[in-house]
């Protein structure tokens, strides 16, 4: 199986740089993974497509506004730093750019002083390690001067920061959204649970690996960056009632839908745990807790368009996003949203 089969032309002019209001208002495009159907509707009528005793399992980590600008403290040259992963309290895992000016021992300014930084390693791939100081809390910090670490794909401004926030939101830990979970509207998910649909949610904080291309032609190859995972009790039950039930488990989102498979696998059963995943699913894997998937378009070439593949089947995939592009869906991040079941 080559990357190269994974390959599918987008016009740039689809790639969404702005969400749409409401978040629900985006289009939904159903794909039947046994017959291969496809059907066009609006990401509202998802209710008409979930059925009383499913239940649907969302990620709740929110994204923290990563990405600070500051200067060099001795000569005040400007720097970029992205905050990639916390080490422990105020040590984090940081991309650097200009790079050349991160080096061990060397300090930064930002926010006018508010917040310092102090290089304490360089790791093999050149990430930093980097050891963060401020008079108040390090999060409320951040929060005052940081800014969305937004796809790059995605040139224009973000004006209201909660829009790459899913509104469950809850864990602070992410370096990019899930974003399946962005078209989903408050109230719309009062309607889903009135219908008596319910919805669990587990942790998974996305890391920028998530926009890693896959880099070797042979998919096997291909190593998976890790991320950090937690499933509460509660959630295990709702799965394990929905199953006893006959009824389906639905995720949204790629990295739902990763967590869960990556339990199930390594544990043989759903069970309230946390850990580290790496889990690579693209076709030929057997999935073990899944019924249907909500997702967004995703990357030509990507290890998300291999697990949505996967998921429905190669060929299925490939004719639906050749039909996206055609009926000119909105891709990626901020785009148009896929119901798989």
């Amino acid at each position: 199986m080559k990357t190269s089969d994974f390959y599918y032309d987008l016009p740039k002019e689809l790639i969404a740089q702005t969400p749409v209001e409401p978040r629900d208002s985006s289009r939904l495009l159903l794909l039947d993974k046994n017959s291969g159907a496809i059907d066009h509707k609006h990401f509202y009528d998802i209710i008409d497509y979930l059925e009383e005793g499913d239940c649907l399992i969302a990620n709740d980590s929110r994204v923290l506004p990563a990405r600070i600008f500051g200067t060099k403290l001795d000569t005040g040259a400007n720097v970029e730093f992205l905050l990639l992963k916390q080490i422990r309290g105020n040590r984090w895992e940081t991309l650097c750019k200009p790079g050349k000016k991160a080096k061990p021992g060397v300090k930064f300014s930002f926010g006018d002083g508010i917040m310092t930084a102090e290089v304490v390693e360089v790791k093999e791939d050149g990430n930093r390690i980097v050891d963060f100081d401020c008079d108040e809390n390090f999060f409320a910090t951040l929060d005052k001067i940081g800014q969305m670490p937004l796809p790059p794909y995605i040139t224009e401004k973000l004006e209201n920061k909660e829009r790459y926030q899913t509104v469950y939101s809850h864990e602070l830990g992410s370096a990019a959204a899930p974003t399946a979970g962005l078209h989903f509207t408050t109230e719309l998910m009062d309607k889903i649970r009135a219908k008596g649909i319910k919805i669990g949610y587990v942790t998974l904080h996305v890391g920028l690996g998530t926009f890693r291309p896959v880099k070797v032609d042979d998919v096997t190859k291909h190593k998976m960056h890790s991320e950090h995972y937690e499933i509460p009790q509660e959630t295990v039950d709702i799965i394990n009632e929905t199953r006893k039930n006959g009824k389906r488990v639905i995720a949204v989102g790629t990295t739902s839908c990763r967590t869960l498979e990556s339990v199930a696998t390594q544990f043989g059963e759903i069970k309230a745990c946390d850990g580290w995943t790496d889990i690579f699913i693209y076709p030929g894997y057997e999935f073990k807790v899944l019924d249907g998937l909500i997702t967004n378009f995703h990357l030509p070439e990507s290890t998300l368009i291999m697990l949505v593949s996967a998921f429905a089947g190669f060929d299925n995939i490939m004719n639906a996003y050749k039909t996206a592009v055609e009926q000119k869906y909105r891709f990626f991040s901020f785009g148009d949203a896929m119901m798989i079941v």
